[in-house]
C-alpha cells in the first residue's frame, strides 16, 4: 500500500480523533474512507494510542506514520533508547536492524551520522518519512540486507548497533544468539572489519551465561528495567577486549534511576543473618543479573539464605528495590498461619519457598490486597518462615 494516502488531512484528523478509543468497537463501525483498508486505519489508531506513553515524541509529531503491530511491540521505548544513546560516542553508527528507528533517533543526537538498515522496504520508507517529520536530517535509511549494506558501504564506523531477532519461536524459553537473525556470534569478526565497538540489544529472555559463552570481547552488560520490569539486555563488545566484565543494572521508576554495578564472577564475601528490623528486595534488573553476593557486600547487608535473595539490616538505607519494615517473623506452621492470615488481605511474595502464591491463598484463605506485605521464605537455618511487613515508600 502507498502509505502516503494516510497523510491526507481528513484521515489524519480521523486518526487523531479516534486515538484512545476501544479498537474492538471501532472495528464494528463503518469505514469512512473506503479507499483505505480499514484494518490499516485501525492499526494506525491503535499504534498512536500506544505511542502516547511509549513514544511521546512520535505521538506529538504531526503526520507520523506507524508500522505494523509487531513492529510497535518490538520497538524500544523512548526511555530505553535514551539510555542506549548515553553509551555511544564518536561520529558514526550503523544500525543493522533498524526497525521503527526509535534507537536511531536518539543515537542521531550523539553522533554525526547514523545509518538505519532495514530488510523490510516498506518499513524503511515509513521510518525515513518519520525522520523527516522529526527533523532528524543526519540519519540515512537503507533498505536491504545489513551484511550486504556493510560490504557495499565499505566504511569504518565508530559503532555497530544490532538487535537480532529470533528466527524460531518454537524453541521454547531457551534460545541462543546463533539462532537469531543476524547471527551475531557468527558474524562478529566480520563486523570488526567495519567497527571496533558493537552494541547488541537482546530480549531479557536470553540467559547471561549463555550469551557470554557465545560472544567474544564483552566489556559491559547493561540490564535495563522500566518500572521493575526488565526490558532489554545490552552487550558492549570492544575489539580485542579481554578484561573483566562489568554488569550495570538500571531500573527506571517514577521517581529516579536505580543503578547497581559489579564485576562479573567477582568473589565477594557476605554474611548470612536472621531477619532484623528492615527487609530489602532487589529490583528485577538486579535479580536478572545474578549479583546476589555483591548486593550484600556493597550495601553491608545480611542475606537471609544463600538462595533466598532477600536482605536485612537494623538500619534503613537507600536501596535499589523495595524496602520494608519487618513487624513480625513467624515460623511457617498451621497455628501461626491461621492466627495471622486466615480471611485477611495480604500481599504475598515468595522467595526460596516450596509453594505457589495461589496455593497459599487457597490453603489459608488469604485475600488479595491490603497494606500488609508478607514474604514466605527460608532462613539461614533452612527453616520456612514468614515475614510480616509494612512497605516503606522511598522516593
Amino acid at each position: 500500500m502507498d502509505y502516503q494516502v494516510l497523510l491526507s488531512p481528513e484521515i489524519q484528523e480521523f486518526i487523531i480523533e479516534k486515538t484512545g478509543q476501544d479498537g474492538a468497537k471501532l472495528a464494528l463501525s463503518k469505514n469512512p474512507f473506503p479507499e483505505v483498508d480499514f484494518k490499516i486505519l485501525l492499526n494506525q489508531i491503535a499504534a498512536r494510542t500506544k505511542s502516547k506513553t511509549k513514544l511521546p515524541t512520535w505521538f506529538e509529531c504531526k503526520n507520523c506514520i506507524y508500522p505494523s503491530k509487531i513492529s510497535m511491540e518490538q520497538t524500544s521505548s523512548e526511555i530505553t533508547a535514551l539510555y542506549k544513546s548515553e553509551l555511544i560516542d564518536g561520529n558514526s553508527l550503523i544500525d543493522l536492524s533498524g526497525g521503527f528507528g526509535v534507537d536511531d533517533y536518539y543515537f542521531s543526537k550523539k553522533v554525526t551520522q547514523v545509518i538505519h538498515c532495514e530488510m523490510d522496504a516498506e518499513l524503511s520508507s515509513i521510518v525515513n518519512h518519520n525522520f523527516e517529520q522529526l527533523q532528524r536530517n543526519n540519519i540515512i535509511c537503507i533498505a536491504g540486507d545489513s551484511t550486504a549494506t556493510l560490504e557495499n558501504l565499505n566504511q569504518k564506523f565508530d559503532w555497530i548497533y544490532v538487535d537480532p531477532s529470533r528466527r524460531n519461536e518454537t524453541k521454547g524459553k531457551v534460545f541462543m544468539l546463533q539462532d537469531c537473525l543476524p547471527n551475531v556470534p557468527g558474524l562478529q569478526e566480520f563486523y570488526f572489519q567495519f567497527a571496533s565497538k558493537i552494541l547488541i540489544k537482546t530480549a531479557p529472555l536470553l540467559d547471561i551465561t549463555a550469551g557470554l559463552n557465545e560472544l567474544q570481547n564483552v566489556k559491559t552488560i547493561h540490564i535495563v528495567a522500566v518500572e521493575n520490569e526488565v526490558k532489554e539486555l545490552l552487550w558492549e563488545i570492544h575489539q580485542g577486549y579481554i578484561g573483566s566484565i562489568t554488569i550495570n543494572t538500571i531500573n527506571f521508576n517514577k521517581y529516579k534511576r536505580e543503578t547497581f554495578q559489579f564485576q562479573c564472577n567477582s568473589d565477594s564475601d557476605y554474611n548470612l543473618g536472621l531477619p532484623k528490623k528492615y527487609l530489602y528486595e532487589p529490583n528485577s534488573a538486579i535479580l536478572k543479573s545474578g549479583g546476589f553476593k555483591e548486593v550484600a557486600t556493597q550495601f553491608l547487608l545480611d542475606k537471609l539464605h544463600q538462595h533466598s535473595h532477600l536482605y536485612t539490616s537494623d538500619y534503613l538505607i537507600d536501596f535499589p528495590g523495595r524496602v520494608f519494615e519487618i513487624s513480625t517473623t513467624i515460623p511457617y506452621s498451621n497455628k501461626e498461619m491461621a492466627l495471622h492470615f486466615e480471611n485477611k488481605k495480604v500481599n504475598i511474595t515468595l522467595r526460596n519457598f516450596p509453594d505457589t502464591v495461589d496455593n497459599l491463598r487457597k490453603k489459608w484463605k488469604i485475600k488479595e490486597g491490603g497494606n500488609q506485605y508478607s514474604f514466605f521464605t527460608t532462613d539461614l537455618n533452612n527453616n520456612k518462615i514468614v515475614l510480616i511487613c509494612t512497605k516503606i515508600n522511598t522516593p
